[in-house]
């Protein structure tokens, strides 16, 4: 019986760390990817290429980048208000290179439209800061 009890409580102390651990992590994905958005919230679409992960940029061209935002993002205006909605850690999720990853999600209200969901994904880089992956409006 008392084996079974510190199993148990072996186990919970495990969850909590984990769930702590991803809590942090998710912190510091957030942090980053804050100023990372007010490179795009100001227009600095190069430089938000520039900060962004090594895998955004194997993947999309930095001017190719910048023409997706002047399509997608800079028609919407100036940021009214940025809520974060969620916040999921994710270990190799499926189609992403292997790696670290936090989803956040954001109910967001511009200028141009009052209600749109962004979403950012940063990914720990290879020289251990998070840098966002992923970046699209809805």
């Amino acid at each position: 019986m008392r084996k079974q009890i510190l199993g148990l409580v072996g186990a919970s102390f495990l969850a909590l760390c984990l769930a702590g651990c991803s809590h942090d992590k998710a912190t510091a994905a957030q942090g980053a990817t804050t100023d990372w958005l007010k490179l795009v919230d100001s227009g600095n679409y190069a430089q938000s290429w520039d900060e962004a992960a090594t895998v955004m940029k194997t993947m999309v061209a930095k001017e190719q980048w910048q023409q997706i935002l002047k399509t997608n993002r800079a028609p919407l205006g100036a940021l009214v208000s940025r809520k974060l909605t969620s916040a999921e850690y994710k270990e190799d999720p499926p189609g992403a290179p292997r790696g670290q990853y936090v989803v956040l999600q954001y109910v967001s209200s511009f200028e141009h439209k009052s209600s749109v969901i962004e979403t950012a994904t940063p990914t720990l880089d290879k020289d251990g800061r998070w840098r966002v992956s992923v970046y699209f409006v809805k």
